[in-house]
């Protein structure tokens, strides 16, 4: 018997299953990243912003079209982070804006929604690429059209386009060279086919796992209160990964665990081919050190006290705390004219903006995308009639702009910076005599003259932009791609700056990151100094995760 409509009840079921369906597959999402670094980050991105609107729904008392739609809307809007998660709330928003009119949805309604959707998230986009999940959202709705005019029955219609937007995301490495070198589907393309397979799960009343959603971070639920360092019983986290010299079988698998098991907690030991990575919780990491030599060579060795980060953790929350009561203070105080915040990625960095003047320092960055709901909370901080806001990569400046949209009460000017040293620039360019749209104008200018490069380590094995790299290796990542691949630090990223500084290079600027010794980093910034003696070099601490170096050229 066919089905023609969707209620209120299974369209809000159908929509948590999507919901829970991208944060299963969101680290599979992950790895689709064309870049093979330490964050790729759509899946997360792209989670994080629908179980905000996750969040909104399950709150609801009442279920309606109506007040459902506008749930979504706004949560996902609120919650959009980076680029696909501000696409995801984007297409939401439109799709909800037309099934909201009706207490029921039929294929017609469906066919509308999902047109309004793509257009809504096209409009959002300033240069909107083909290959990507725009291209998928319209093909869907494309299809979803198509079939609207030959069947009323929803069994017919949404499976075929659900099969219709898989071929199109197939085809995207062809539409984006990038892709096609890399050997990858676009990610945020492969997200959405995600949220429509658990949508279509749910409208087939196939059993769903809802936990996700009800244990996602800004739900109802108690958070756990921090572990105490008193019970902190295993006070080392020590990881590793043992290059086998034999065959690793099944019964040194298990043997080596229970090894594991009598000197710690928290086990993790996978095994794959020749490599095992280890993760154990123990108050003598030589132990687990020692057994692990009797398989093979060590490396990527990292081990840390957890008892030491506690008590790190505690003056931090301290620090915070302060912070926000100093920023409760400055509220009160009459309002300015001008303000800034700024998106950073590391504690030195952070001090390096404050002490340029800015006003407010989201923090995150690279490595975690704030949302558009930390851009507002932002603002709302920031005393002034008008505010520059400083995104400081590329993947985060539509969150910035939908924060602006969103702003009623003070006047947002979003400079696109894409990088940090970008940032900086644009602050130390800011005249105050000048009025604010010729210092937006001059801010903009002057970051077109700063080049950016980034070292870190690649996390699996890819080939892109003509060259091969393997899991470990180390990159140097340009503004418009990977400049250099090798083993070293230090090697890789004097020949990305070979790259990048040419003899017009009048400013170096480094700064290092928190795995990096100062010393070392002095000693680093001397080579650089000799390789470019025209220039002036600076160093600084910038405290970043993943990245050994952010420099920049001027």
């Amino acid at each position: 018997m066919a089905t023609k409509t969707i209620n209120a009840e299974l369209f809000t079921k159908m929509f948590l299953a999507g919901a829970a369906s991208l944060e299963a597959k969101k680290e599979m999402i992950n790895e689709l990243n064309v870049f093979p670094v330490p964050d790729g980050d759509t899946g997360t991105n792209m989670t994080l912003t629908i179980m905000s609107a996750a969040k909104e729904v399950t709150s609801l008392e009442s279920a309606d079209m109506l007040t459902v739609s506008k749930a979504i809307s706004s949560g996902s809007l609120r919650g959009a982070r980076g680029n696909s998660g501000v696409i995801l709330s984007q297409l939401l928003r439109g799709f909800t804006k037309v099934i909201r009119e009706h207490k029921e949805i039929d294929v017609q309604i469906l066919a509308s929604a999902a047109e309004r959707a793509t257009a809504t998230a096209y409009k959002a986009v300033m240069k909107p690429k083909e290959g990507t999940i725009l291209t998928v959202a319209r093909g869907a709705s494309e299809k979803a059209r198509e079939l609207a005019e030959t069947t009323d029955d929803l069994e017919i219609f949404i499976p075929e386009v659900i099969a219709y937007a898989k071929e199109v995301l197939l085809k995207t490495p062809e539409m984006l060279p990038v892709l096609k070198e890399a050997g990858v589907v676009d990610s945020g393309g492969q997200g959405l086919i995600e949220v429509l397979n658990g949508a279509y799960d749910a409208f087939l009343g196939k059993e769903i796992d809802y936990s996700a959603i009800k244990s996602a971070p800004g739900t109802t639920m108690v958070k756990p209160q921090a572990q105490a360092e008193a019970d902190i019983k295993f006070g080392y986290c020590t990881e590793f990964i043992i290059m086998t010299e034999r065959e690793f079988t099944q019964q040194d698998e298990n043997g080596f665990k229970a090894y594991l098991e009598s000197i710690g907690d928290s086990i993790v030991c996978v095994a794959d081919d020749d490599v095992v990575k280890v993760h154990v919780h123990t108050n003598d990491p030589g132990l687990a050190i020692q057994k692990a030599l009797t398989f093979g060579q060590l490396s990527r060795m990292k081990i840390d006290n957890m008892r030491e980060e506690h008590q790190e953790k505690l003056i931090r929350d301290a620090s915070k705390l302060a912070a926000e009561e100093a920023q409760k203070a400055k509220k009160q105080e009459p309002r300015k004219e001008v303000g800034f915040i700024a998106v950073s990625i590391g504690a030195g960095l952070n001090d390096i903006f404050r002490e340029l003047g800015v006003d407010y320092i989201i923090e995150g960055g690279q490595t975690m995308n704030p949302s558009t709901d930390d851009m507002l909370t932002a603002i709302d901080q920031v005393n002034a009639d008008h505010i520059f806001i400083l995104p400081n990569n590329k993947n985060i400046i539509l969150a910035a702009n939908q924060a602006q949209s969103l702003t009623k009460d003070k006047d947002i000017i979003v400079i696109p910076t894409k990088t940090v040293p970008q940032g900086i620039t644009a602050v130390i360019n800011y005249m105050p005599d000048e009025g604010v749209e010729a210092n937006a104008e001059l801010m903009k200018e002057e970051i077109t003259n700063v080049k950016t490069g980034q070292v870190t380590y690649a996390v699996r094995d890819t080939h892109i932009d003509d060259k091969e790299i393997h899991e470990g290796d180390i990159m140097g990542i340009g503004d418009d791609g990977i400049l250099a691949v090798g083993k070293s630090v230090e090697k890789t990223t004097l020949e990305m700056l070979s790259v990048m500084a040419d003899e017009d290079a009048e400013l170096i600027s480094l700064y290092y990151g928190e795995d990096v010794d100062e010393e070392d980093a002095g000693k680093f910034a001397e080579e650089v100094q000799k390789a470019y003696p025209d220039a002036d070099v600076d160093m600084h601490f910038g405290g970043q995760p993943i990245y050994y170096y952010v420099i920049s050229v001027e």
